[in-house]
Order: C-alpha cells, then sequence, then structure tokens
C-alpha cells in the first residue's frame, strides 16, 4: 500500500453548545429541535412552539445543566469526541500502515458536516466510511446523520464514494467493552447491587412506525448481561431523557430509580449503552440528577459506570468496524 490512504473517516455525533450560556444553547437547541428527524409534528405548528415558547423558556435551564458538567476543555461531549479522533487515527495506522484522515462532524452545531467534508477533500480523499456514534440505530440519531450529511453534500460536484455503518448495537467488541467497563467498575467498588441500563428513549410511536431502536436496545442489554453472567433479576433496562407530552418507549429511567429509592433499595450501578461519549445525558441527567432522585427517594449507594469514551477496547472495536466496511478499497 502507498504512504496514502485509500480512504477517510467520518465520524458523527449529535452536537454540543459551544458555550454553557442561554444564547449558545438557543442557537443550538432552534438546529437541533426543528430537524424533522427530531421533532416531526407539522411545522407550521411546531415552529410556532418552538419559537414561542421552547426557545424562550428552555436555554436557561439547559445552559445550567451544561455549565454544571463544563470542563476547562469545554464540552465533555467534544471533548471525548476529539479524543476519540486521534485515537481512532492513531489505531488506523497502526493496522494499516498509513496515516488514514479522521475528521469528526456534528450533525448540529460546529464542527458541521462541511467543515468535515473539506478536511477530507483535502486530503485528497475520494471514498469515506461514515461512522455515527450511535451504537443502536435510530431514525432521530443515525438517519439524521444521512440526512445531514446529503444535504452538506447536495452543492458538491463532485461526490465521493460512501460507506455508511448503520448501527454496531451487537457487534462481539463493542459487548465485550461494556461488559469490561462494569467489571473494572466492581473490580474498585465491588458488585453489590443492581446494574441498570439506560438508554435514552423515543417517542413510542416511533417504533410502533417501524424504528427498530427499541429492539436494538433490547438485544444489546440481552449480551451485556449474558457477558457479565447476570441472571434476570440482577439487571434491569430503561430509557430516559424524553421531550415534550407524548409517550415514549417505557420505563422511565427517572421514575423506576425514585421508586427504587422508596422502596430502599440499597446499592444501584448505572451504566448508558447508547452513549459512546459522555455528555449532558449522562454526566448531569444520569449521574447527578437521578442520583438524587434515587437518593432523596431513600435508596442507598449509587453509582454511574462511565461511558466508553476513549477507551482502549472501545477504539480498537471503531477501527474494526472501519476495517469491515472498507474490504474491497
Amino acid at each position: 500500500m502507498s504512504d496514502q490512504a485509500r480512504f477517510g473517516v467520518l465520524m458523527a455525533n449529535l452536537g454540543t453548545p459551544e458555550a454553557p450560556t442561554p444564547e449558545a444553547v438557543r442557537t443550538y437547541l432552534g438546529e437541533f429541535l426543528w430537524d424533522p428527524r427530531v421533532i416531526d409534528i407539522s411545522r407550521p405548528v411546531w415552529w410556532a412552539i418552538l419559537n414561542g415558547f421552547v426557545l424562550r423558556t428552555r436555554p436557561k435551564k439547559v445552559a445550567e445543566a451544561y455549565a454544571s458538567i463544563w470542563t476547562e476543555d469545554g464540552s465533555p461531549l467534544m471533548s471525548v469526541s476529539l479524543k476519540q479522533q486521534r485515537a481512532l487515527k492513531a489505531e488506523l495506522k497502526a493496522r494499516f500502515g498509513v496515516d488514514v484522515p479522521v475528521a469528526l462532524a456534528m450533525t448540529y452545531g460546529k464542527p458541521s458536516m462541511e467543515e468535515a467534508g473539506l478536511e477530507l477533500r483535502r486530503a485528497g480523499v475520494e471514498r469515506i466510511v461514515v461512522l455515527p456514534m450511535y451504537p443502536q440505530f435510530s431514525r432521530s440519531t443515525t438517519a439524521a446523520v444521512f440526512d445531514r450529511l446529503a444535504k452538506a453534500l447536495k452543492p458538491c460536484p463532485h461526490l465521493p464514494e460512501l460507506r455508511m455503518i448503520r448501527d454496531f448495537h451487537d457487534h462481539p467488541g463493542y459487548i465485550k467493552a461494556l461488559a469490561n467497563s462494569v467489571r473494572e467498575h466492581w473490580q474498585q467498588l465491588g458488585k453489590q447491587g443492581h446494574l441498570l441500563m439506560s438508554y435514552h428513549g423515543v417517542p413510542k410511536r416511533y417504533a410502533e412506525e417501524g424504528d427498530p431502536y427499541p429492539r436494538h436496545c433490547e438485544r444489546t442489554s440481552a449480551l451485556v448481561a449474558e457477558e457479565l453472567g447476570l441472571g434476570p433479576d440482577e439487571w434491569t433496562m430503561t430509557y430516559q431523557s424524553r421531550f415534550g407530552r407524548e409517550e415514549w418507549l417505557k420505563p422511565y429511567t427517572d421514575e423506576v430509580l425514585t421508586a427504587w429509592g422508596k422502596e430502599g433499595r440499597e446499592h444501584v450501578d448505572v451504566m448508558c449503552p447508547a452513549f459512546s461519549a459522555d455528555c449532558l445525558e449522562t454526566l448531569e441527567e444520569i449521574a447527578m440528577q437521578n442520583k438524587e432522585f434515587f437518593q432523596d427517594a431513600g435508596g442507598g449507594e449509587y453509582h454511574y459506570i462511565p461511558a466508553l469514551n476513549d477507551r482502549d477496547d472501545h477504539v480498537a472495536m471503531l477501527a474494526s468496524l472501519v476495517e469491515q466496511h472498507t474490504q474491497g478499497w
């Protein structure tokens, strides 16, 4: 092989505000919540709700939540994503023997799909593996990456060849990395109680219309439990982060933890397998807010097991996915 890779990788995640301020959050939410993949109700109706109520009331509260987890390196999601980008690039070089361009893009906010595409174009890339950082497919996440990339490419006179990794919810390397993270947590603190696997929710209607997301989540959970040797009474699966009044996938994480607290459960470990990088929904909603729900209701010890982030086994699995999808290139 020459010293120039025959392909590049486009890593994609959701996005993040550029600062923990109401103004930055309003800009981010305005783009995120306007996507019909995320909120698919009538555009005129949703425009009135979004601009007349949501973007007037929600940014301040969300900015406060971001401020509680913001670091010297900025948004945790961005910081972790950049580490993943560098680690994947190093792992691919070790495997292929050449530098493989790896660009990072966010579906909403920066770096944009256009910026990432230009970076790959300047690197001379003609073929791109698109790697959405969502283990389980949903139309509100992975499909939104596809839409956003297609929009970015629409004005281009020269299109690259694309291969898109749809999901990796049952990939052996992914399951093993999740299980390893739990085992390491138990080695440090001891295996003391129940394991809760909390996934980002979607409206129940999406599943009824054919979105495979809940089936993917159920499969991931069952495989992790099997890898860890857990019995049915030792783990539970729930859904978090619901928005609006519509019914979402159940059971709801906050309601389950509150109920467990009232029962006086002494210990719970919580992990979030749908998130490849720690972010607002894991660090603030799960590690802080839901811990309060559990303990204020009477529960005991509560521990959040971090997302896979830039763990070596996680990065190796991502590289294996890329290697698999570049066969024939």
